[in-house]
């Protein structure tokens, strides 16, 4: 049977797909690049908030024209989306054959042997997941990143979040399932591994011995392949000293923090549940500042929480002028069915809610293009992800994570993606660098 899997939200989503992926590949099928070519196609959803729910649910549809033309069979829903909501899919599109929810891949895997059409969901116990032991993982491109999962669920209860509901409560994985996965990854041409979960500082917590995330990091660090390490999602209640420190010295790991830092209005935080104020997320940024003074910081806040008035949204714009954080994405508050945010008061108006993110976007955009403005004539360390037949490449800094931040297109001689080289940064054109290779590879 040839498959498509249909990767939709976040990068752990995407490594789900990837073990997926494997699983169908041992059960003896074939992975295609285009969805016309295949017999069966799995849309990994996502199901965070509303716009990513639509989506899904578009995907699904505008795939199951593929059943009138073309050799589609069996269309499938994964993931997320599938977990919460399977039983409501099945009923409401009559165009799917079937709606697994998190690592039900050897039920997709026995599911598309037999061309199944099953109007039952398929669920297990979140806690039981069994691909955080790994096994084994596809990998398809020739990029020198991958996103490693360090852990799955979360135990904390933010009041606009479903994630618990979803993905159950934290699990970490052990050590050396990560470092195995690494191996593979870095034996697979991965130069840079992007470590990703609910929250990164909460890893080790709950396993024997209660190593800590700057054990990992160290273990990590002894793959030689390896060159650049990334820390994504540090919960800023819970970002050490000792991790500060970590990142700040000449460690594979780059001094890249991000921060969701969601707000900086007190009362605001509070009734979020972020277990954060304005006065320890300052004192956080202190310490980082001080602990590791060439550090990148990309923060993330929400735009439109219940009752974040005006002039709570122009503290967080006064906040942001202060600070002038190197990287920084917003988003609008979404209120989703069973948390408690949804029926908080105060509820901001959409069109509010867009006018302030417009607003918040604009500020930020004025400081990211004077940052990139100051850095031509400076020279910077890039790896290249991309390489294009007329010789230009695409590539990051060490403060810049794929598909998120920043770009630098590079010309010179000898490209090659993977390469990590020196590069001159000739001019900006907005939120992105253009330069030329001035050194051979590190």
């Amino acid at each position: 049977m040839k498959f498509f899997i249909h990767k939709l939200g976040c990068p752990k989503n995407d490594v789900d797909a990837d073990y997926l992926a494997a699983r169908l590949i041992a059960a003896g099928h074939q992975p295609v690049t285009d969805p016309v070519e295949a017999d069966s196609v799995v849309v990994n959803t996502c199901g965070f908030i509303n716009a990513a729910k639509e989506e899904s649910i578009g995907a699904l549809l505008d795939l199951a024209q593929l059943k009138m033309t073309g050799r589609l069979k069996t269309l499938y829903a994964a993931g997320c989306l599938s977990q919460r909501y399977g039983r409501e899919l099945l009923a409401d599109m009559k165009e799917l054959d079937g709606a697994f929810g998190l690592g039900a891949l050897d039920d997709i895997a026995e599911a598309m042997t037999e061309s199944a059409r099953l109007r039952q969901p398929v669920r297990q116990d979140v806690r039981l997941l069994a691909y955080l032991d790994w096994e084994s993982r596809f990998v398809a491109d020739g990029l020198p990143y991958a996103y490693v999962k360090i852990s799955d669920g979360c135990d904390r209860r933010c009041s606009y979040c479903t994630i618990p509901q979803m993905r159950g409560p934290y699990r970490s994985r052990p050590l050396r399932s990560i470092v195995n996965e690494a191996r593979f990854l870095a034996e697979n041409g991965k130069k840079e591994l992007i470590l990703v979960s609910q929250e990164s500082t909460l890893w080790g917590t709950d396993l024997e011995g209660r190593p800590t995330l700057v054990d990992l990091l160290n273990s990590l660090e002894e793959i030689a392949e390896v060159r650049w390490i990334r820390l994504l999602y540090l919960h800023p209640a819970r970002t050490s000293a000792a991790l500060i420190d970590h990142m700040g010295s000449r460690h594979k790991t780059v001094n890249y923090f991000d921060l969701p830092l969601q707000h900086v209005n007190t009362s605001l935080l509070r009734a979020m549940k972020r277990e954060t104020s304005r006065a320890t997320i300052e004192k956080l940024l202190e310490a980082i500042h001080e602990r590791a003074p060439q550090a990148i910081m990309r923060v993330s806040f929400m735009v439109g929480f219940p009752g974040e008035t005006e002039a709570r949204f122009e503290e967080l714009c006064e906040f942001v002028q202060e600070h002038r954080f190197d990287r920084l994405g917003a988003f609008l508050f979404s209120a989703e069915e069973g948390t408690p945010a949804a029926d908080l008061p105060g509820q901001v108006p959409e069109e509010v809610k867009v006018e302030r993110m417009d607003r918040l976007m604009t500020l930020q955009q004025g400081l990211a293009f004077g940052r990139n403005n100051s850095l031509i004539g400076e020279s910077v360390e890039v790896i290249i992800d991309t390489v294009d037949s007329k010789g230009w490449s695409v590539g990051r800094t060490r403060g810049d994570c794929p598909e998120i931040d920043q770009e630098v297109l590079i010309s010179g001689p000898d490209l090659r993606a993977g390469d990590i080289c020196r590069v001159r940064i000739d001019g900006a054109d907005g939120y992105d660098l253009v330069g030329t290779k001035v050194a051979e590879s590190l």
